[in-house]
């Protein structure tokens, strides 16, 4: 099933929702942490900020590694997990071939080849739904790096040159080679995955994502400083690094920000509340008639509802910050407003929504009449109860919301009393037949009017 969006009910006066792929947050949740590490490490070890002790980097090599694998499989992030295990199987297996000695073709010929292997892992893992840790989800990967492993070390061993030509190609030119150590494939591929990976993050926000494309620019810095220096191993410490934060940033973003929607979860609303100073506005937003929708199309196209509505509420204008508190319910927070400089864009938001078309293509999951349930016989008696006016032409819909809006005052004190009366003000706008944006203090609908509205 493919849907559609448009705001506007005719080509005239259709417009696109808009979709910022750069706001503040995106790029906030792309350079954080990984970038600010990966920068800083490139810092300490090209402007020789601080001395490379032995001791010191092992050390930070081997706490970074057992961290990460131990936050992995505390919070079973398998992709975590593995990602860590591949980086350190594949620097080890450089050290290995390099042995010291700058000049070995062993080694140039497994650097070559952990250049291609190690980021086509790492868009592998990106790709590939999040199992946990257990023996028969993990089977199959432990599996790949066993035969990539030994796949290295026959491909690598002296005297073998028919194998390693395949990774030597100089896509380039030599000529245009001389000021990096990276081999031509293999730093193709590792920009391609790079590129990939931005793209799935861009698509999903995930924190896996941005940690997977940090690591691949700390190993392509290691790569060009030669894979068995002390600089190398800093390098390859630091994408372990970026790895094990991704688990904590994964860990907060399931717990502030809701999965479905991708706005912020109760738990940010509630914190929120707690920095909130007057002068504010808090608006409480409910989606009409969901569950009939629900019942008729089906919790699949619910789920899109209420993605769109989502879009719509984080694209709200006056500064305004939503949050998903329940179900269809969202709350939004309007931080040094008055509720009659938000009033105007809280209208603005109703009406987006109202004129907000779904197209539908393709078979939908609920094929069984309104009112039946699949589970018990068809002989059950059609639901009664009031269905919503959807527009279903040409499998169009659209649906509606009922919005409440309250700030503090002498009547309404604190941020509980507030809550309560955008609570009321929004059963006032349901009760005068949805679809319309009430103020707690002065109650009268702002939206559609018509009485025989029941959105």
């Amino acid at each position: 099933m493919e849907i559609i969006l448009r705001i506007g009910r005719s080509n005239a006066r259709a417009r696109d929702i808009p979709v910022n792929f750069w706001d503040k947050r995106m790029v906030k949740a792309l350079l954080l942490p990984g970038g600010i590490c990966v920068a800083a490490a490139a810092l300490v070890l090209n402007f020789g900020l601080l001395p490379l002790a032995p001791s010191a980097v092992h050390f930070y090599y081997y706490a970074v590694f057992f961290s990460g694998v131990l936050l992995a499989w505390r919070f079973h992030s398998s992709k975590v997990l593995f990602a860590l295990l591949t980086l350190f199987l594949a620097h080890r297996a450089l050290q290995f071939f390099f042995a010291g000695r700058a000049a070995s073709p062993t080694g140039h010929a497994a650097l070559e080849v952990v250049s291609v292997l190690l980021p086509l892992n790492f868009v592998l893992f990106s790709a590939s739904r999040e199992r946990g840790i257990n023996l028969p989800a993990s089977l199959s990967r432990i599996c790949l790096l066993f035969l990539e492993a030994t796949f290295v070390a026959i491909v690598c061993r002296p005297g073998e040159s028919a194998s390693q030509s395949l990774f030597h190609a100089a896509l380039l030119g030599r000529q245009w080679q001389h000021w990096t150590r990276i081999p031509s494939l293999g730093g193709l591929v590792c920009v391609v995955a790079a590129v990939v990976l931005l793209a799935q993050f861009l698509l999903h926000r995930r924190p896996v994502d941005s940690g997977l494309l940090w690591t691949i620019v700390a190993v392509l810095f290691a790569f060009d400083s030669g894979s068995f220096t002390l600089k190398a191993t800093v390098y390859v410490a630091t994408a372990a690094l970026v790895l094990t934060t991704s688990v904590i940033e994964n860990s907060y973003v399931l717990a502030y920000q809701d999965e479905l929607t991708g706005l912020a979860a109760r738990r940010a609303f509630n914190d929120a509340l707690l920095d909130l100073q007057e002068p504010y506005a808090l608006a409480t937003v409910d989606i009409d008639h969901f569950k009939s929708f629900n019942d008729t199309y089906g919790h699949e196209t619910g789920d899109h509802v209420l993605r769109m509505v989502a879009t719509c509420l984080a694209h709200v204008e006056g500064g305004g910050r939503a949050f998903r508190v329940g179900g269809e319910e969202f709350s939004i927070l309007f931080p040094r407003k008055s509720l009659q400089e938000v009033l105007p864009h809280l209208e603005t938001l109703r009406w987006n929504v109202e004129n907000t078309i779904f197209r539908l293509r393709g078979a939908e999951r609920r094929t069984v009449p309104h009112g039946t349930d699949r589970r018990k016989p068809s002989s059950k008696k059609k639901s009664s109860a009031k269905q919503p006016s959807l527009v279903d032409f040409n499998r169009e819909l659209s649906v509606t919301v009922s919005i409440g809006v309250a700030e503090p005052s002498t009547k309404f004190h604190g941020i509980e009393n507030v809550i309560r009366a955008a609570d009321k003000a929004l059963y006032s706008a349901k009760a005068a037949g949805r679809n319309r944006v009430i103020s707690a203090h002065t109650p009268r609908a702002r939206g559609a009017r018509a009485s025989n509205r029941s959105a």
